[in-house]
């Protein structure tokens, strides 16, 4: 849900670009314009692109881990009967003033959901697609093949041959787009967003084959305060107290 008067206020927003190191596989499945399996994905103009949904998806993932890993707790996501805590049979770790929200009486919501939102609350930060600035003439068609592997016998499962439309490997593509931070994102969301863009190694998937590894070639310069530091350290008091 967006808000006019909301947007009528100022918005923060921040460029990022990720350089591809190896060959990239954001599919587009249901797609006929491919011979592929697992054709990637492209925006009206043919040119390649890494869903914004995808970045933020990812990004929320590896804020969580650091917010956990300073004593904060945390909705368990992506499930929307976890995300939400009501305040008529909270758990007393989540009954806290910082996951207190105005306008928000009934319910609780952890410091990620304050940022990204829940099913209750709308997010407070705008991920715009990422796009390949690279025009796509230049670029060839590359399509990779692959089998599906039994884990658990460790062999090949037989006719589970499947190809994947993947980026042309090795050439360093930039990935440009945009992130935008409403006015009533909490402060505190710059230092953590951050530090969850460097843990972010690669995108897409087939990760463990070698695709999607990335470069950040110009994060957000977040400018974090040390009042914003101060807060997050206060998770893990907090839950010793």
């Amino acid at each position: 849900m967006i808000v006019v008067r909301t947007l009528s206020s100022s918005i923060n927003t921040y460029t990022v670009t990720a350089v591809i190191d190896t060959a990239l596989c954001v599919g587009a499945g249901g797609s006929s314009a491919s011979l592929a399996d697992k054709p990637i994905v492209r925006n009206a103009e043919g040119n390649l692109l890494i869903p914004g949904s995808q970045i933020k998806g990812r990004l929320r993932h590896e804020c969580e881990k650091i917010a956990r890993g300073l004593g904060w707790e945390i909705c368990e996501s992506p499930s929307p009967g976890k995300m939400v805590i009501r305040r008529e049979n909270a758990p007393d770790k989540f009954k806290r003033r910082e996951y207190e929200v105005s306008g928000y009486d009934e319910t609780y919501h952890c410091l990620i959901s304050q940022i990204f939102g829940d099913p209750v609350l709308p997010s407070r930060v705008i991920f715009d697609d990422l796009i390949c600035t690279e025009d796509p003439e230049n670029l060839a068609d590359f399509i990779r093949p692959g089998v599906t592997v039994n884990r658990r016998r460790r062999t090949a499962e037989e006719k589970k041959l499947y190809f994947l439309e993947t980026s042309p490997p090795n050439v360093s593509l930039r990935f440009e787009g945009q992130i935008h931070l409403l006015p009533n994102c909490p402060s505190y969301a710059k230092p953590l967003m951050l530090a969850g863009f460097k843990h972010i190694h690669a995108l897409g998937g087939s990760k463990s084959a070698g695709l999607g590894w990335l470069s950040w070639e110009n994060l957000p310069q977040f400018e974090g305060t040390e009042a914003d530091w101060d807060f997050l350290a206060r998770g893990r008091k907090n839950a010793a107290n």
